[in-house]
């Protein structure tokens, strides 16, 4: 994804023909600095898009950072400054802001879900339930929170879900043919199967080919005789109705991943504000 050019669009939504509130209230030539005060506790991201974000709406903007993304903040801590033309630091707060305030949400989520996992050699992932047009900075920032990135889109990886079985009429049709795709396209792409009970596992285990296998809404009774079917001759995953409370419970059972969809869809931003000095 090109993040520069996404800026770009995102600019022009906001500021159209220009931002006439800063434009009319501020001297022309006017220079002004601004502090980026948290006012929550959590983990920090989208700090060099926000700087990406005051460098495309003025190159002559310094920012002086004092926390990167990734670290631990609370309320009162000062993350970077920025100085340059006022109007220009103005014009920019809000669209900066935005990506910060959501980015560290949900580096903070996932860097909590994370350290419920402890000790485990279970991951994270996170899926592609994410806002459009913002999937790279969603996933970002569930990298900088301690997550895994699953696939970006639908081009990077085969994921066999129940309604392409179920239109491919079984999973052993479904495998074949993707085999068969992904030779005769000389394309190289791990496969995963999605699994809805263990006579499901079985076929798969019996047809081979796959690198991948999730487990979809197992019981954790079941999931526990899946891990064992499989016995790490594939990758394992868990997902479907996993909450904070039976996160590490399912984890237990041995899984290699866990994907949380509510990683990127059921997000609080966190409280950021930015603050002239």
């Amino acid at each position: 994804m090109n993040v520069d050019e996404y800026i770009k669009q995102a600019l022009e939504e906001d500021l159209g023909d220009g931002d006439h509130t800063s434009l009319s209230t501020i001297p022309e030539g006017k220079m002004g600095s601004a502090q980026l005060l948290v006012k929550q506790e959590g983990i920090l991201a989208g700090v060099e898009v926000a700087q990406k974000v005051f460098k495309a709406v003025d190159p002559d903007t310094e920012m002086e950072v004092m926390m990167k993304d990734g670290a631990a903040i609370k309320a009162g801590d000062i993350a970077f400054k920025v100085s340059g033309r006022s109007v220009s630091l103005l014009s920019a707060e809000r669209l900066a802001l935005n990506f910060m305030q959501r980015m560290s949400g949900i580096a903070t989520y996932t860097h909590y879900l994370s350290s419920l996992l402890d000790g485990l050699h279970t991951r994270l992932l996170d899926t592609r339930k994410t806002t459009p047009n913002f999937r790279y900075f969603e996933k970002e920032a569930v990298r900088i929170g301690g997550g895994m990135n699953h696939r970006m889109g639908l081009y990077d990886m085969i994921m066999i879900k129940d309604n392409h079985v179920d239109f491919a009429n079984g999973i052993s049709n479904a495998i074949r043919a993707t085999k068969k795709y992904l030779e005769e396209k000389g394309k190289n792409l791990k496969i995963e199967i999605e699994v809805r009970n263990l006579k499901e596992l079985r076929e798969v285990m019996e047809t081979r080919g796959v690198d991948r296998i999730m487990f979809d809404n197992f019981s954790i009774a079941d999931m526990e005789a899946a891990v064992g079917m499989v016995d790490s001759k594939y990758e394992t995953e868990a997902s479907g109705g996993i909450t904070e409370e039976t996160l590490r419970e399912v984890a237990e059972t041995g899984v290699d991943f866990i994907s949380v969809g509510a990683l990127t869809h059921h997000v609080r931003s966190l409280d950021l504000s930015l603050k002239a000095i």
